[in-house]
């Protein structure tokens, strides 16, 4: 198992095909939930602070996703589809595909936890079909990419 942590973020390889992420945000469950969850709040931080096009977003069980992110070298895709959505419970599960590795979905978990302090932790889990695809997603970038979401995430939240 692999390990990356610094106070507020956490990332580990807990199996051959798994990622588990956990960050806190300062800000409630429910301000964070609405960050996740609503295509407008979406589109100001999920692609690193770039332009975000939400070109589909059906927040619904069986539900079709679809974000664009532009960015200085040029644009990604990135696509899915809502397995489960327990609003009451504060977790939903999807599909997650990138545009730069087509064909090689994994299944996203994402939990949220009050801390009761007006603290969040997202608590992030995906698996990918095999150790190779995982180990492609992440030598892909991925961890810089969602650390800089998640600082245009705490933007977003400090503001609202």
């Amino acid at each position: 198992m692999t390990s990356q942590k610094n106070d507020e973020y956490q990332m580990t390889t807990p199996g051959e095909r798994d990622i588990h992420v956990e960050r806190v945000f300062n800000a409630s469950r429910d301000r964070v939930w609405a960050a996740y969850t609503e295509s407008e709040l979406l589109a100001q931080w999920w692609g690193r602070g770039n332009k975000l096009d939400v070109e589909k977003w059906e927040f619904e069980r069986g539900g079709h996703w679809r974000f664009v992110e532009h960015h200085k070298d040029g644009i990604d895709g990135f696509e899915g589809r809502f397995r489960d959505i327990a609003a009451k419970d504060y977790s939903y599960e999807q599909t997650f595909e990138w545009d730069g590795m087509p064909g090689h979905p994994c299944i996203e978990s994402a939990k949220f936890v009050d801390l009761g302090d007006g603290r969040t932790k997202v608590v992030l889990d995906d698996v990918f079909f095999t150790k190779e695809e995982r180990d492609g997603m992440i030598q892909s970038g991925m961890e810089g990419g969602m650390n800089e979401s998640f600082a245009a995430l705490d933007a977003l939240l400090a503001r609202a």
